[in-house]
C-alpha cells in the first residue's frame, strides 16, 4: 500500500507512520509528503526518510478548489492508495474527498464525536470532562463527522493545562495512526455506512488502545 501524507506543521505524526513502515509494522509505503507551509518539519522529515517531499504553498492558488486539484494530481503521479491527513491545517474540499473516496484518514485530538473542529483539547478543558483521547477517523464532508477507526483514552488530570494534555494525547496519536494504517493495510477495515467493521478480531481489542495511565 502506498500512502500519500498530507501535512502542514512538524511532522510528528508523520514520522511515527514513518517509523512504523520502515519497522515493517505497517505494511506500506509513504509514497509523498505533501505540505502546504515553506520549512516545515514535516518536508524535513520526509527528506531525510528519503520520501519524495513536495512543498505546495496555498497561496499560490486562487481558490481551495484549485489547490485540491493540484494535490490530487500529485498525488496519482506518486501512485497514493490511501491518504493520510497529519496535522494538515486546511479544509479540504470535494476535489479531493471525491477522488480519495472512503481513502482519506484524519487523526483528532479528541474522544470523537465529542469536541470537533479546532482546539478539541481546549474544548475538553472547558467541558470539564475526566477522559479525553484522539480518535483515526475516515475523512467525509463533516467536519471531524466520518466514520471511526481507532481510538485511544487519555484522562485528565488535575492541574492538567491545554499544553500538558495536549503533549499526552500526541503520545498517544503516535500509536494510534501507525494501529489504523496497518489494520488498513492488512485488508481488515470494511466500512459500512457511518460505521467501520475490523476484520478477524474482536473490535473492542482492535479498536481501542489503552493509556498506560488509565491502568495506574
Amino acid at each position: 500500500m502506498r500512502l500519500g501524507v498530507l501535512a502542514s506543521g512538524s511532522g510528528s505524526n508523520l514520522q511515527a507512520i514513518l517509523d512504523a513502515c520502515a519497522s515493517g509494522a505497517i505494511r506500506a509505503q509513504v509514497a509523498a509528503v505533501i505540505c502546504n507551509v515553506p520549512g516545515a518539519r514535516a518536508l524535513q522529515r520526509a527528506e531525510q526518510a528519503g520520501v519524495p517531499a513536495m512543498l505546495l504553498p496555498h497561496a499560490a492558488f486562487g481558490s481551495r478548489e484549485a489547490y485540491d486539484r493540484e494535490v490530487v494530481a500529485t498525488l496519482r503521479r506518486q501512485g497514493a492508495d490511501l491518504v493520510c491527513l497529519a496535522g494538515f491545517m486546511r479544509l479540504i474540499t470535494p476535489v479531493l474527498l471525491g477522488a480519495f473516496e472512503n481513502r482519506i484518514l484524519n487523526i483528532h485530538p479528541s474522544l470523537l464525536p465529542a469536541f470537533p473542529g479546532l482546539h478539541a483539547v481546549r474544548q475538553a478543558l472547558a467541558a470539564g470532562v475526566r477522559i479525553s483521547g484522539c480518535t483515526v477517523h475516515v475523512v467525509d464532508e463533516g467536519t471531524d463527522s466520518g466514520p471511526i477507526l481507532v481510538q485511544a483514552a487519555v484522562p485528565v488530570l488535575d492541574g492538567d493545562t491545554e499544553e500538558t494534555l495536549a503533549a499526552r494525547i500526541l503520545v498517544q496519536e503516535h500509536r494510534c495512526y501507525p494501529r489504523a494504517l496497518a489494520l488498513w493495510a492488512g485488508g481488515r477495515v470494511r466500512i459500512e455506512g457511518r460505521r467501520v467493521r475490523i476484520e478477524g478480531a474482536d473490535p473492542g481489542a482492535t479498536r481501542t488502545l489503552s493509556s498506560p495511565e488509565l491502568s495506574d
